[in-house]
């Protein structure tokens, strides 16, 4: 373990690997707590989807593997799905899960069939593109950890200055329209944020395990608290603490795949959690219902 640690700061790609990783678990679990609260669980897993034929698209385009060009080509196709969405749920009689879910295996679908039409062309460079499905958080340089810190900053100097709006919108939509807070453009910059953080991360994780790194951490920091600020500032921990933690101990030597072994460790934070947790863990409220019930029945005795 103390080898583990030293190599943190003396080896260049565990220390890249790890810095990458703990920049999406903050910018994940910051803007994760919105989507849970607003029940939109879902769409991460729908927009992280919806990245795949954005990559393959600016693959064909370009014929190049540039991380830059690959994950622009991902934040427009995730852009794209986020508009999709809000245009079905808010012009048709479509729910949103049934739009969510249309958008992911439509959008999925397409890139699968990209995927396949790339690899048949015998192209060489088209090696590697499939990592983005399933991450492979070893290929993170330094130029990658650069550029996710630039984009993590933005998303999150925008959630500190518009934290208020934020917070009004994701509790009571109804009420922030009323007070005349232009709820249509909050919602969209708000799943905007969202793509930025599933483009940081489908490199490390990929698009299918996206979803966990923007629930599971906010699920978990809610067991602790029911104050939004605190909230926030405890999953974006729990985010950071799993993706270095998940980083190292892939790089343990047992060959284990990063983006798995980054969800697994914040699983397990969730689940400590869910049992521990000081507001809503399974233990201490069970503790206090019993210490209320006594508290009741002593009071009502003669």
């Amino acid at each position: 373990m103390l080898d583990l640690f030293s190599a943190l700061f003396t080896d260049y790609t565990l220390r890249n690997v790890a810095l990458g990783c703990a920049v999406l678990g903050v910018v994940s679990g910051v803007l994760g707590c919105f989507a849970v609260l607003r029940r939109q669980g879902l769409l991460g897993d729908a927009l992280a989807h919806a990245t795949l034929p954005g990559v393959c698209v600016a693959f064909i385009l370009t014929g190049t593997r540039t991380p830059a060009i690959l994950l622009l080509g991902a934040a427009i196709s995730a852009s794209l799905g986020a508009l999709l969405i809000l245009a079905v749920v808010g012009g048709t009689r479509i729910k949103q899960d049934a739009a969510l879910g249309i958008v992911l295996s439509v959008f999925f679908g397409a890139g699968t069939v990209m995927l396949t039409y790339i690899a048949g062309t015998g192209n060489s460079g088209q090696s590697g593109l499939d990592r983005f499905i399933f991450g492979q958080a070893a290929t993170i340089v330094r130029e990658d950890v650069v550029t996710m810190g630039i984009l993590a900053g933005i998303a999150l100097v925008v959630v500190a200055v518009l934290f208020k709006e934020f917070k009004i919108l994701s509790f009571d939509p109804e009420f922030a329209a009323s007070m005349g807070y232009p709820v249509g453009k909050l919602n969209i910059l708000l799943t905007a944020l969202i793509v930025v953080a599933i483009v940081i991360g489908i490199q490390t994780v990929g698009v299918i395990l996206m979803a966990a790194m923007l629930i599971t951490p906010a699920a978990a920091a809610r067991q602790w608290t029911d104050k939004l600020s605190m909230m926030v500032f405890v999953s974006g921990f729990f985010g950071a603490l799993s993706g270095v933690s998940g980083a190292m101990v892939s790089a343990s030597g047992s060959n284990l795949p990063t983006g798995p072994i980054i969800v697994l460790a914040a699983t397990g934070i969730f689940l400590l959690s869910l049992v521990f947790g000081a507001r809503h863990g399974f233990l201490w409220s069970r503790l206090r219902e019993r210490r209320n019930r006594r508290a009741a029945l002593e009071g009502g005795s003669p």
